[in-house]
């Protein structure tokens, strides 16, 4: 039902707030998504409805009355370069073989991509009212599991690198990076003399079971394939917030007419769209 949930819950984010997705997977305790915003606004607006209600589903489903995120997402930027997007889908994908879980990609029992990206095929999920449904609580009405449920259904959309090949190289790609993938968990294996865990093992976890020490790693602030391109994006951010800290010092200071730098939440004013956000039709 989880798996069904977090589809759901995706699909009807994906909906309302239409960020192109080209990849995703949900492990037991965290998850991964590839995608490409119009700007920090819409990705905002995304992430805060699929995580409020990712959180309400999965605690309503497994009893888990306390603060469920342990702290906010946190969102990398990617250059365009073609190896940079590449290695992070091949990144994504490798989840649960990189940690001896599964052999292969596509054993994950959760909620993952590895079917629709190689045969085309659109992804569905359910989506509950429960709006609706407290409403029949309070009216004493009897209903089934599934009375306010809805599918919601969505594809994914081609890396921005890859847009230009045709469904059929597309999928014959991802293929190759899956191969890949299960070519090297095998050996990994192989060399090691283990096995994986197996999908068995996997769903008979306890959901609030926790490990006795967690990883934290340091995450970068962008992923790029080149030191050139790493510090085109560092120059870039800088500036950024060069400027957004001179206009907020110029706010404070009772200057209504400050510029803020697009793409930016000034303090309790709108955020700031990009040029091209308002360009007509």
């Amino acid at each position: 039902m989880l798996k069904s949930l977090v589809l759901g819950v995706l699909g009807r984010s994906k909906r309302l707030f239409p960020v192109r997705l080209h990849g995703f997977v949900f492990l037991s305790n965290h998850y991964h998504l590839l995608l490409s915003v119009e700007n920090a606004q819409q990705l905002a607006r995304f992430m805060n409805y699929l995580n409020s209600n990712l959180a309400r589903e999965a605690g309503r489903l497994h009893g888990w009355g306390e603060k469920f995120w342990g702290r906010r997402y946190q969102a990398i930027v990617i250059s365009e370069e073609e190896p940079a997007q590449v290695n992070r889908l091949r990144y994504l994908l490798s989840h649960g073989c990189k940690e001896g879980l599964i052999a292969r990609p596509g054993d994950w029992p959760g909620a993952q991509c590895i079917d629709a990206l190689t045969t085309g095929q659109p992804l569905e999920g359910l989506w509950f009212d429960r709006t609706r449904e407290y409403a029949a609580r309070v009216r004493g009405d009897e209903f089934h599991q599934l009375e306010y449920a809805t599918q919601e259904n969505f594809r994914l959309s081609p890396l921005p690198c890859w847009r230009h090949l045709s469904e059929k190289k597309y999928r014959h790609a991802i293929g190759e990076l899956i191969q890949g993938i299960e070519a090297e968990t095998t050996g990994r294996h192989s060399r090691k003399g283990t096995q994986p865990l197996g999908v068995k093992a996997i769903v008979a976890q306890d959901p609030h079971d926790r490990p006795r020490k967690l990883k934290k790693a340091w995450a970068p602030a962008f992923h790029a394939a080149t030191k050139a391109a790493r510090q085109e994006l560092v120059e870039a951010y800088g500036w950024f917030l060069e400027a957004y800290r001179a206009a907020a010092k110029s706010l404070r200071r009772g200057d209504a007419r400050v510029i803020f730098p697009e793409g930016s939440f000034p303090p309790r004013l709108p955020f700031v769209r990009l040029r091209a956000d308002l360009a007509p039709g």
